[in-house]
């Protein structure tokens, strides 16, 4: 097991190594192609840089991961499946970086990414139910041939696997890359959880190719967090931010399917984004428009400067990510809400606190 182990932590410090020396060369590309965002000229109320910084820090995430990916693991049909779901949501950012996309196209062309590792057969084929048990999501099923080889399309499991993916794309963009450095912590944190979790099943010779995956990506977001932390000399924008989300959710399926464990490690951001859609609705507003409202736009009007709120985002990620490896379904599901009672009521504090303190003064 240390051999497995030592193979499967080489491969994330190969990674840390490829994303931090290729950062600074994808910083010279955002100025030759133009993709800086200028708060001068974008006046957007979610923006709170002062000074024009690059995007498309995704791209030197994606060159990490696919890197030494095709290197240590096997390229069977699922590693292209992700592969290639990774490039269509890297190229989106890029392209999303220059042109400010639509936030409905994003999010269809986002569900396009999604569809390439469920097409080669990442699925979710059951769920632990908290009552105990499981739900199978295995029927129905539609056969069909395709070139003479038998192939099954397993509807339920496929469709959520699908909406969990994409789900967990938009959290992480929503969520969790509003101050520098937030993102690439709470991703690395969160894949690092992974990792563990799978390497209590180490048994199973099946969970070795995904603790090295989950270690690639938490080498790919740390070795880009020394140019995204504050002052940030680049941001991950959409791309990266979706792609955190993307691989994350990919690893949560593959890792016994544990679903819950990433619920409760992304409770901040979850819960955050979950409050700010519903907030924008009910006051008549598009849910996927961005706004000033989210956690960490009012821990900023509280006084707190952009490091302290990105290591408040890590401290939580990383105690819910040590709790989650030794709570089981019911637990997790306690856990959760319990999460969402806290953090409901903090968030409303500090949504309605300016409002209450005005009324006092008059």
């Amino acid at each position: 097991m240390k051999n497995n182990f030592n193979l499967s932590f080489l491969p994330g410090l190969l990674s840390l190594i490829v994303a931090f020396l290729v950062t600074p060369f994808v910083i010279k590309l955002a100025y030759k192609i133009g993709i800086i965002d200028n708060p001068k000229k974008n006046k957007h109320p979610k923006v709170i840089h002062t000074y024009p910084t690059p995007r498309g820090g995704g791209l030197a995430i994606y060159i990490a991961v696919i890197a030494i990916s095709l290197v240590f693991l096997p390229l069977d049909k699922h590693l292209i499946g992700i592969l290639i779901g990774a490039t269509i949501i890297v190229i989106m950012g890029i392209l999303d970086d220059k042109y400010n996309l639509n936030p409905y196209l994003r999010i269809g062309i986002g569900f396009i990414a999604a569809a390439a590792p469920i097409i080669s057969g990442i699925g979710i084929s059951y769920i632990s139910s908290p009552t105990g048990g499981i739900i199978d999501l295995s029927n129905p099923k539609i056969n069909f041939l395709f070139f003479g080889e038998e192939r099954s399309i397993w509807l339920l499991s496929d469709l959520f696997a699908l909406f969990w993916i994409v789900f967990m794309m938009n959290i992480l963009n929503m969520g969790a890359k509003g101050v520098d450095g937030q993102l690439s912590g709470v991703a690395a944190i969160a894949a690092i959880t992974i990792a563990l979790l799978s390497l209590k099943f180490s048994a199973d010779i099946t969970q070795w190719p995904i603790i090295t995956l989950a270690s690639i990506t938490a080498g790919a977001f740390i070795g880009f967090l020394p140019w995204h932390f504050y002052p940030q000399k680049i941001m991950p924008s959409y791309g990266g931010a979706t792609l955190a989300g993307y691989l994350l959710a990919v690893l949560s399926i593959l890792s016994t399917t544990k679903v819950g464990t990433l619920v409760v490690v992304l409770s901040v951001p979850l819960i955050d984004t979950g409050y700010t859609i519903l907030r924008r609705v009910l006051s008549g507003k598009s849910p996927v428009w961005g706004d000033r409202g989210h956690l960490h736009h009012r821990l900023l009007d509280l006084g707190w400067g952009k490091r302290r709120v990105a290591i408040f985002y890590w401290a939580i990620t990383a105690i819910l990510g040590i709790l989650s490896l030794y709570l089981n379904t019911r637990s997790k599901l306690y856990t959760i809400i319990g999460i969402v009672i806290l953090l409901g009521g903090i968030i409303l504090w500090l949504t309605y606190r300016p409002k209450l303190t005005n009324l006092k003064k008059n």
